[in-house]
């Protein structure tokens, strides 16, 4: 590929990120909002302030290439906030809805692993080498996140398996749970 080309597409996917963290940070409130586990509202505020960084990361990376980080918007980021927000929306308990927020969560935050492992190989392929230093560490912030994540699941996920079962007055010890899925 012309390095002409790559870089071009280079910069589209830098703007395509740029919308989606900037989606991101008027979204994480209202995840903050929603949250009933004071863990996961905890890591989604730390992540509304390192997703706030990445932001800035981005438009430093955009002033040394002299471009505007302006004109796209992520229409993937876009999809992933709506289908969160309808779980919002709808009526699910609130360990149930803190099991769906931490679903959501980790899809957006594969959606940007995947994202800026491709930019930060493609500002290597450049030359790019400060901006590929800044992108990956972005890119490890993320995975932390996604592993946090993970933590929290295996907490909040029985928690909500627990309440089904005892809605349901089905209170049957974890290991015949598993075995019946």
């Amino acid at each position: 590929m012309e390095t002409n080309r790559l870089k071009h597409l280079y910069v589209e996917e830098l703007k395509d990120l740029y919308s989606a963290e900037n989606q991101m940070v008027k979204a994480l409130p209202k995840m903050i909002k929603a949250a009933s586990s004071e863990d996961l509202r905890a890591g989604f505020e730390e992540h509304l302030e390192q997703t706030k960084g990445h932001v800035s990361r981005l438009e430093e990376i955009f002033k040394a290439l002299g471009e505007s980080p302006k004109g796209k918007k992520c229409k993937g980021m876009e999809g992933l906030i709506k289908e969160g927000g309808e779980m919002i929306e709808g009526t699910p308990s609130p360990e149930e809805l803190d099991a769906g927020l931490i679903s959501a969560a980790q899809r957006v935050e594969h959606y940007e692993i995947a994202g800026y492992g491709c930019v930060s190989t493609y500002a290597k392929l450049l030359g790019e080498d400060e901006a590929a230093s800044v992108l990956r560490e972005t890119l490890e912030e993320e995975k932390k996140t996604d592993e946090k994540l993970t933590q929290l699941a295996e907490r909040i996920n029985l928690e909500a398996a627990d309440s089904e079962d005892s809605e349901e007055g089905n209170r049957m010890p974890r290991k015949a749970k598993t075995a019946r899925a």
